[in-house]
Formats: C-alpha cells, structure tokens, sequence
C-alpha cells in the first residue's frame, strides 16, 4: 500500500497547534493508519464503503465532532479539520462519509432543528447507531440549487414530497434524509424548506448509483420520492429558505478545505520516499533530478500555503469571523492543490503511479470528484468575483 506515511510539517506548523489538538490529530492518524490503511485499496478495487468502521468513528467523536451536547465532542473547528485531514489521507470516500454525517445531517438538525428532533436524532447519530444523508442536489441541477424540481405539498397536518435526488453520498445506508423541497403554493412555489425523512417511508426509495472511477469506497446514490407523507413535525423548523441549505454546505466546504490537504501529504509522502529509493541512469535516486526535485519543491511549497490557509480559516471559524468567501477560497485553493500534487506525485512514479501498490491514483480519481461536488471550482470562483467585485457573475 505504498510507502509508510511521513508527516509533513516544514513551516514547522505543529508548534501552532494546541496540545488538544495534536492529541486529536493523532487519534486519527492512528485510527487510518491501524484500520483504514491496511484495507482501503481493496475496498477501492470492490467499490465497497467500510461500514464497519462507523462504531469506531462514533467512540472516537467524528461525528458532529464541534456540537456541544447530545453526547458529540465538542471540538473546535481547527480539532474538526484536523480529523478531516486525516480521513481523507486514508480515503476521500471516507471524509466524504463523515462531512455528510456531520456537516449535512447533524448540523442543520442541531442548527434549524426543534428540541425534539435534536434530542430523537443527535445522539444516534453521533455514535452512528443511526445514518443520515443530504438531499440537495438533482439530476438536471447541481451548480444551481434554486432550480430544484422536487415539491413539498401542505395537505391537513402533514406535508407530501415528490422529487429525485443525485449524487447523494450515503443515501441507500441512510435511516434519515434530509431533503430540501420548494413548498407548492395556489398559484406559484414558495420557499425552499428543509425536511427530515426516514428512509423507510412510503414512497421513498434509494438507489446505488454503479459504475464510478471516483469515490469507489463510498456509497452514492440516487434518491426517489414518490408521494411521500411526512408530518408536520418533519419540518426542521428554521429551515425556511435556500440560503440554510447553502450554510450545511459552507460547513462542509471547510471539512473539505482541510480534506485534501490528507489527501496531498498522502501523495506528496510516497513520492519523496518513492524519488529516494528508486534509482536510475548512473544508478542513483531520481530525486538527485532536477526535474523531480522541482515537483516535490512545488508539492512541499503548495501543501505548506494550504496548511496555512486552512489553519488561519479555522481560526477564524473559531473567532466566529470566518465568512463563507473564506471557506469558498480554502475549498478552492486546497482542492486544486492535491489534485496537482496527485498529478505530479503520479508523474514521479512513472508507470508504478497508476498500479494500486500505491495510493496515489486513487487518491487522483477521488480528487477528481472533491474538485466538482460542494461547489464546483469554478462556482467557488465566482464566489469570490462575487465577493471581490460586488457583482454577481452567476
């Protein structure tokens, strides 16, 4: 499974760190390199997600790591993204798995959800004894949410959805969705709402979406809902608009932010052991080549910005100063950034870059969907000409 992982640290960043927070680091450090490691290429090759890591993830606090109460832990957003980093240098599909657990499905429960609802379904959630997934995204619109097909009807004291959903990381292991659905009014549609769904509802069904090359080890899916009756009680409360959904991703944007950065210490790791090993011409390492020394100064000098910008958002998350331009511009740069570092760890490699001995295809063709989903690169973007300029591009 390629070369043992070396921390990266050259701006000798951990100084910066909290001694909590280096103990969550390395928790999770220790949970991927003891579990996720030894099995993660095979679960890529049999396009399985692990579940049986889920109770693990739960004793250890991943889930809904920074709410407080309902037996999460607490963390700060910097312990937050720290585990986020390290998910991801085992597997994206696995970060993707805890992004939506926490940021898509607790958050906007804990956020816009009633006392009742927080109380029935954060606790589950939290140990994963419980799912859920995040149902947003459509077959005809992702970039552009506010054109969402699916409908929720007000009939007496229940209300009654129709719509499909795509790209729904979780969705046939999910027990609860949370699915966003323009409200139908007499003569035109109202307000985009959010709504918790059990799974096992009437008219509700999920559907394994096959034949990927990204994200192997974990669950997509295509969601249906088919006269689905919820009671009025399913409506998360303070969920009245498109603007609340869009805060569920801004929070999971940050995860990602710190994500790839895994996934480029992952890459940039085996390639520097890889450049010192492998040996060529006048039978010595490769890495005494110019060439490759100038990719691994890029990849050392682009993971070190990225650590820094990550750092600093989360900070400022922290500080309740982080505005979703930030999270925008870390999700942007970071994301782009491993996907380079994938390319040219692969180029190092040479033809050993593209066998699964190592992870770093894995880690390319992962990357390839973390750079779409969440915003896209170039809606990210526009949100920063958005931000910059003061005019909407979009």
């Amino acid at each position: 499974m390629g070369f043992k992982f070396q921390n990266f640290d050259f701006l000798h960043l951990d100084s910066s760190f909290s001694e909590d927070e280096l103990l969550v680091r390395r928790t999770a450090r220790d949970f991927v390199d003891d579990n996720v490691i030894p099995i993660i290429e095979q679960c890529f090759r049999e396009g399985r997600f692990p579940r049986e890591f889920v109770p693990t993830m739960g004793e250890l606090g991943f889930f809904g790591a920074t709410i407080e109460g309902y037996n999460c832990a607490g963390m700060s957003n910097v312990e937050y993204g720290l585990v986020m980093q390290e998910l991801e240098r085992g597997d994206s599909g696995l970060r993707s798995f805890v992004s939506v657990q926490s940021a898509l499905v607790m958050y906007p429960i804990f956020t816009f959800g009633s006392d009742e609802q927080k109380k029935a379904w954060l606790p589950a959630l939290a140990s994963g004894e419980k799912l859920g997934c995040f149902g947003l995204t459509e077959p005809g619109f992702g970039s552009n949410p506010a054109g969402m097909t699916t409908r929720a009807r007000k009939s007496g004291s229940e209300y009654i959805l129709n719509g499909e959903k795509m790209w729904i990381t979780s969705g046939t292991l999910a027990d609860v969705a949370v699915i966003w659905a323009k409200l139908e009014g007499d003569d035109n549609d109202g307000p985009v709402l959010g709504f918790l769904v059990e799974t096992d509802r009437t008219g509700f069904s999920a559907q394994e979406v096959h034949g990927k090359w990204s994200l192997r080890a974990s669950s997509t899916s295509g969601l249906s809902l088919q006269d689905v009756h919820v009671p009025a009680t399913s409506l998360l409360p303070g969920a009245t608009s498109l603007k609340n959904a869009l805060m569920c991703l801004n929070q999971a944007r940050y995860g990602i932010s710190w994500g790839a950065i895994g996934a480029a210490m992952d890459c940039y790791s085996n390639a520097l052991q890889y450049a010192k090993t492998r040996k060529q011409f006048r039978n010595e390492p490769i890495a005494g080549h110019q060439l490759v020394q100038e990719k691994l100064v890029w990849m050392a000098s682009e993971i070190s910005k990225a650590q820094l910008l990550a750092l600093h958002v989360g900070r400022l998350k922290d500080a309740g100063r982080a505005g979703h331009q930030h999270i925008s511009m870390a999700k942007r740069n970071n994301v782009w950034m491993a996907l380079e570092c994938a390319r040219l760890a692969r180029d190092i490699l040479g033809a050993n870059g593209i066998a699964d001995d190592y992870p770093i295809m894995r880690h390319m063709m992962n990357l390839e969907s973390v750079k779409t989903y969440e915003g896209t690169h170039d809606i990210h973007t526009l949100i920063l000409g958005h931000d910059i300029t003061g005019i909407a591009a979009y």
